[in-house]
């Protein structure tokens, strides 16, 4: 055993992997004096310090601060507190890495210009609470004061993206192509505007006419039947009688061009791009289009309301 042994810089620097120079550097800086000197004024090292050396090479090539460690060597802090506030703020650099790389990723595929690209990157690296903020002025721009109803607030909830910490490039392209929509006045306008024309017409309109459509449309669309046909004449029919039972009202004029606007205000192209970006962001199924099957009632419709 040698557990009274003292070690020059030299045999340390063998023992340890350290250069001298590093070993003399730390020792300087007080994170591992010398144990003792030799007559000759050379610096001696026991065990302890060959153990001391060992742990200050480990942090510092886990990334630990000089002070930090100090802090460990001396016991004023536990090793376990060190390795704890270190893995967190390396999780941090590993979240901001893989949304740079995502970032890039998505510049590549896109061939974004130097704007897009620094557009991209400020959108893509707010943090958390700056994009539910982003997301909730939106969404309070367009259910704000609607949103008591449940179905409002469902309704929110299900357009709320969630970007998650490690998203991949075709996510971060989505949040940012969401993001910008959702800064789109006229889009804006135009949530705002269904949302109130599904309010006014509560519970007139309830349940949900375009989901009516919806379900009566697509299987019409599919058979390959002529909006201007008898066959659509019957899905009409059947649509206008259901929003006339639970309305309450005849399947009149008015009541047909109040669904028919309805229906074009849901058939916005741009609110179907922001429910497919919405599920690329959250991970969720790509959604059917309703946009063929709304578009063959609208016009089945149109051909039946008097000029």
């Amino acid at each position: 055993m040698d557990g009274g042994k003292l070690y020059s810089i030299g045999d340390l620097a063998r023992r340890t992997g350290l250069t001298v120079k590093v070993i003399r550097f730390y020792s300087d800086s007080g994170i591992v004096p010398p144990t003792a000197r030799n007559p000759a004024g050379y610096r001696l090292y026991d065990l302890g310090a060959v153990a001391r050396f060992d742990l200050v090479r480990t942090l510092r090539g886990l990334g630990v601060d000089l002070a930090t460690i100090k802090k460990v060597v001396d016991r004023e802090i536990s090793l376990p507190e060190v390795a704890a506030a270190h893995a967190e703020a390396l999780s941090v650099q590993i979240r901001t890495l893989s949304l740079r790389r995502a970032v890039l990723t998505a510049v590549a595929k896109r061939g974004s210009s130097l704007e897009e690209m620094d557009l991209m990157h400020r959108l893509a690296r707010l943090s958390e609470d700056e994009r539910t903020r982003l997301i909730g002025e939106f969404l309070d721009s367009a259910f704000g004061g609607v949103d008591a109803d449940a179905r409002f607030a469902g309704i929110r909830r299900s357009m709320t993206p969630e970007l998650p910490d490690d998203p991949g490039p075709e996510q971060v392209e989505a949040w940012v192509e969401l993001a910008e929509l959702s800064q789109d006045p006229d889009f804006r306008a135009g949530v705002r505007n269904l949302a109130e024309r599904y309010a006014a017409e509560h519970p007139g309109l309830n349940p949900d006419p375009a989901a009516v459509v919806r379900d009566q449309a697509g299987p019409a669309l599919a058979a390959g039947i002529d909006p201007d046909s008898p066959g659509a004449e019957t899905v009409v029919l059947s649509v206008m009688a259901r929003c006339a039972r639970v309305s309450g009202r005849p399947d009149d004029v008015d009541l047909r061009r109040r669904v028919l606007t309805l229906l074009e205000a849901v058939n916005d192209p741009r609110r179907e791009r922001y429910l497919r970006l919405l599920a690329v962001i959250n991970g969720w199924a790509a959604p059917e289009s309703p946009a063929p099957a709304f578009a063959w009632f609208i016009e089945a419709l149109r051909l039946r309301i008097p000029a």
